[in-house]
């Protein structure tokens, strides 16, 4: 399967505070996303993890090693509109990414900077509009709608863009629960029917389990690769790197400690539920 975003030895410090040494943000990072996956990136505050998220549509350019787009070097510079092309990116706060006072317009906003006729523009922000379900919006105020509305309107603005890959850089930290919910069931929906990657950067660990893999960060390293029954049932090494394991998760673990005979990932409500209600019954 081909890898969409690939990175090689990655490093990358920003600039210090007079007088001090920098700081490795990022320290070797070996990772491969595959097209068409859908994976979350957690870590505590300070991790890396936003860091890395920038450098996969080359917001930020590697200090060391190599980052590669579809096959595309970010240090190349030529390439810079192509990679932005193909890897779209989705901020923590949606007021930030939104620039018209109309709907479509703002969603118009991206493909009209990459010289798409303005036909083809009319049928992309159509379809992106429908794609998170906010073609009903098309006319709408953007500062009028809610957090998780605006969110989405981001997210077509960047579909409109026809990207292989979407990253969101915490685009759910500054949403309430209904908010949250309707950017992550937008986001599923673009991996499922799509193929559209999806890289999602969060600390919700309730987020993680919907993916196809989890990777953890922590000292700007990667310290955990891998599904996420096999990453959000190791509690205490979690908990070691300053992270809860999802609630679902601490539940079963809290119950098994008790004598309880419960598997650790049911990571799902009901799934969990029914785990609990079995051993019960047993």
């Amino acid at each position: 399967m081909t890898d969409i975003i690939k990175t090689e030895n990655l490093t990358f410090a920003y600039p210090p505070d007079e007088g001090k040494e920098p700081v490795l943000a990022l320290q070797g990072i070996d990772l491969s996303i595959t097209q068409g996956s859908f994976t979350v990136v957690l870590g505590h505050n300070g991790s890396g993890k936003s860091t890395l998220a920038k450098h996969m549509n080359a917001v930020l350019l590697p200090g060391g090693g190599t980052v590669w787009v579809d096959g595309l070097d970010t240090a190349n510079e030529e390439l810079l509109i192509e990679i932005r092309r193909r890897v779209g990116m989705v901020f923590q706060n949606p007021d930030n990414q939104i620039v018209a006072n109309v709907v479509e317009e703002d969603v118009a906003f991206g493909p009209e900077n990459l010289g798409i006729p303005t036909p083809e523009i009319q049928a992309r922000v159509s379809a992106a509009l429908k794609a998170v379900g906010m073609e009903e919006f098309t006319l709408h105020a953007p500062h009028h709608l809610s957090g998780g509305q605006k969110q989405r309107i981001a997210i077509a603005g960047v579909i409109a863009m026809e990207p292989a890959c979407i990253v969101l850089d915490e685009s759910t930290a500054m949403l309430d629960p209904l908010g949250r919910r309707e950017v992550l069931d937008t986001v599923k929906k673009l991996n499922r029917e799509k193929n559209i990657t999806i890289i999602l950067i969060t600390h919700h660990m309730d987020e993680a389990a919907m993916a196809d893999r989890v990777v953890v960060m922590d000292g700007g390293r990667v310290v955990m690769d891998g599904t996420p029954q096999e990453i959000l049932v190791q509690v205490e090494k979690l908990q070691a790197i300053g992270l809860a394991a999802p609630h679902t998760v601490e539940l079963l673990h809290g119950l098994r400690q008790d004598g309880f005979d419960v598997p650790l990932d049911a990571l799902g409500i009901q799934e969990c539920a029914d785990v609990i209600t079995a051993s019960f019954k047993s």
